[in-house]
């Protein structure tokens, strides 16, 4: 190794995953002009890295492969290296995951993959070792068997990349149309859960076997067919999910908040990377499952993932970090392990808050984590069980549990914490934004609207911008610069909780923020001969395939929430904005059937297609008690698929369009409520009371 470098391209990147590779002695570029242009000059094939800061395999490859001398000397030698953050450039990522998974192999992070200098491709994988090992071939085996086939058959590579392209280019399209010729009907819920059902663990929750990841969009769909359709058994498993998922390891059990998924069946080691868009999704189903079941336990993990984004996730000027890491002092979990002498010595002489940690917390002497003599902590024994044993009150073992707790979390914040990239991506932030306006309302928390409603603000100010007469979404932004033109989900995910806001505050304004980005996306992602939305703008690069991707991934599809945006409008604020949605949405309706894992989001939005929205009407002025308990139940009842307009003053009249018609307050000003499904309207209410009824 090289005992001193000069920093790679990379170190003028913003992205903090490109930073974390300016150091390496390979030649990277970012992806651009300068690289692929040098491609076509030189004819040297294009070694393409996919990744993100938060991937402790990225930082595995980097460490073996990336940052040793004789492997970047090949790589520097032989290809044109370039490397991607996937946050920011998902139109990449979307097109060249599909290689790897055409090849018959699972796609996933590192990405790595061989273009030809067109920027076809013509191999791929994902983590190569240094070694060979695993059944595969050691990295610099294959840069040499890579390089000599591109350099000694060309016509074969140049074909195979052309086969790939073309195999790009339909894939999507077949799979997103589906092979059956479903009609929308009121057994959408029942086909769909079917499907989940059988996949589902009814051991410890959750589907498959390992690794396990929360899917939180199939548990919505279950949770829909439960609550809505008296479904006991599907409603039974959502809550049996949501519960192992709270007590195991996947769980932070000191700071609250999810990590990305469980390497086991029990959810019980976890893969300790920690997404902004996974605590998102989780906090509005967990919110969801309160309003279901009213039972305390849900709610109560809503507010400690709330409390997680706000104290580490969140910048001071409001907007939401992606992502942090799962390595801290090069090892993984070292941050949140622990075993009973670190207990002991946090404790001091509360010893009997030690032993219920230690009990509680499954913390024993040879752990559960990879031999290290560590242990995750888990929810090994509930409260009762706990009191049982020890013969003492459940409040005393809480009392001990929760002061061993705080002692343990407050020496915690004294380890080096993971890395955080504090990137601020719209996508993400427009889910977390309308996660919290949601559960704000929902358990009736200013706070947290009061925090959403500040992000939304940073993003008007750094991600929003007016141009050629459409308002437009940066995709992100670090450091107060922003970059990148914005993708269907950027502009579907801020609009969507723009509504959000709406609904939590009854201010006009986010509608019409919503409504321009509506228009944005209709005029810019959509494709009329298709019925159906591209994934980039029409006047995005040039890329070897321009995408529609409607299947929902580790966040929910951009075509989905879009289509959701639409008929939101459709019912909020204009008819006209429904169209694109129902036609996008018919032509999608047998692949989600088919598929319920990959368009949960899609159910959920076809759900509100074939049911009709529930639209909650108040009104009433904001600084009234009565218009504000009315809201409040609005807001705490579980309609999936509800719109709640709170008519205050004459903007928000203005704003909520055909809706708002003969919907007034009574005489002197008393607030009214009206509760309408499909075309029909009830009459207007009154009290809290008569509008629970009604709901």
């Amino acid at each position: 190794m090289s005992t001193e470098r000069r920093p790679n391209r990379l170190a003028r990147e913003a992205s903090p995953y490109l930073q974390q590779h300016a150091q390496n002695p390979v030649d990277w570029f970012p992806w651009g002009e300068e690289a692929l242009s040098l491609a076509k000059r030189e004819d040297k094939p294009i070694l393409l890295s996919i990744g993100y800061s938060a991937c402790h395999w990225c930082h595995v490859m980097e460490k073996e492969s990336f940052e040793n001398d004789a492997t970047a000397k090949a790589m520097n030698d032989g290809f044109v290296c370039i490397k991607v953050d996937r946050e920011e450039r998902p139109d990449l990522d979307q097109i060249y995951q599909l290689v790897v998974q055409l090849m018959g192999r699972s796609g996933g992070w590192p990405l790595t993959v061989f273009l030809t200098p067109e920027q076809k491709p013509f191999f791929g994988g994902t983590y190569f070792p240094p070694v060979e090992k695993y059944g595969m071939p050691s990295f610099q085996k294959l840069l040499a068997a890579v390089l000599e086939a591109f350099r000694a058959t060309r016509g074969e590579i140049d074909a195979q990349a052309e086969e790939l392209t073309k195999a790009i280019a339909s894939v999507g399209d077949r799979e997103s149309r589906g092979s059956s010729s479903y009609a929308l009907g009121p057994d959408l819920l029942a086909r769909s859960c079917a499907k989940l059902e059988a996949r589902f663990d009814d051991e410890f929750g959750g589907f498959g076997s390992r690794p396990k990841f929360p899917s939180t969009m199939a548990l919505d769909v279950m949770l829909r067919r439960g609550a809505l359709e008296k479904d006991d058994r599907a409603l039974h498993r959502v809550k049996l999910a949501l519960d192992r998922m709270r007590a195991g390891g996947v769980y932070d059990q000191l700071g609250g908040g999810f990590h990305r998924y469980s390497t086991d069946q029990e959810w019980l080691v976890p893969h300790f990377e920690k997404m902004l868009y996974d605590n998102a999704l989780l906090l509005r189903l967990y919110v969801d499952a309160w309003r279901v079941t009213h039972q305390e336990r849900f709610a109560k993990t809503a507010r400690e993932i709330a409390a997680y984004v706000a104290r580490e996730m969140t910048a001071t000027d409001g907007g939401f970090f992606a992502t942090q890491d799962a390595d801290s002092e090069g090892e993984e979990g070292k941050f949140f392990v622990w075993d009973e002498r670190e207990i002991r010595d946090v404790l001091g002489g509360d010893e009997e808050a030690v032993r219920i940690a230690v009990a509680r917390w499954g913390v024993t002497s040879g752990g559960n984590f990879e031999h290290t003599g560590k242990t995750v902590l888990h929810e090994a024994k509930a409260t009762a069980d706990l009191a049982v044993q020890l013969g003492i009150a459940p409040s005393r073992v809480e009392e001990a549990i929760e002061r061993a707790r705080a002692a343990m979390f407050e020496a915690r914040e004294k380890r080096v914490k993971p890395f955080r990239d504090e990137k601020v991506l719209a996508s993400w932030n427009g889910l977390m934004i309308g996660a919290l306006a949601d559960a704000g309302g929902a358990l009736g928390d200013a706070t947290m609207i009061a925090w959403a409603a500040r992000a939304f603000a940073f993003v008007e100010a750094k991600l929003l911008e007016t141009r050629d007469g459409e308002l437009r979404v940066k995709r992100h932004a670090k450091d107060g610069v922003a970059k990148g033109d914005g993708f269907l989900d950027d502009y579907a995910f801020v609009a969507d909780a723009a509504l959000d806001l709406f609904e939590a505050t009854g201010d006009a304004r986010y509608v019409t923020v919503a409504r321009a980005l509506a228009d944005t996306i209709e005029s810019r992602f959509w494709d009329e001969a298709d019925r159906a939305f591209y994934f980039t703008p029409n006047d995005g690069e040039t890329l070897i395939h321009r995408t529609k991707d409607p299947f929902d991934h580790a966040v929910p599809s951009g075509t989905s929430v879009a289509c959701k945006v639409l008929l939101r409008l459709g019912a909020v604020a204009d008819a006209k904005y429904a169209t694109h949605a129902e036609k996008q949405l018919e032509r999608l309706a047998s692949a989600a059937v088919e598929n319920p894992f990959g368009f949960g989001q899609t159910l959920g939005v076809l759900d509100r297609l074939v049911r009709g929205s529930v639209d909650i009407v108040i009104a009433g002025a904001h600084q009234d008690a009565r218009s504000a308990e009315m809201a409040k139940l609005a807001w705490r009842a579980y309609a999936p698929n509800r719109n709640v307009v709170w008519l205050a003053d004459a903007a928000s009249r203005a704003a909520s369009g055909a809706i708002a018609e003969g919907k007034d307050a009574g005489a002197g000003g008393e607030p009214r409520a009206y509760v309408c499904r499909g075309r029909t309207c009830s009459l207007p209410v009154g009290s809290g009371e008569e509008l629970a009824k009604l709901l």
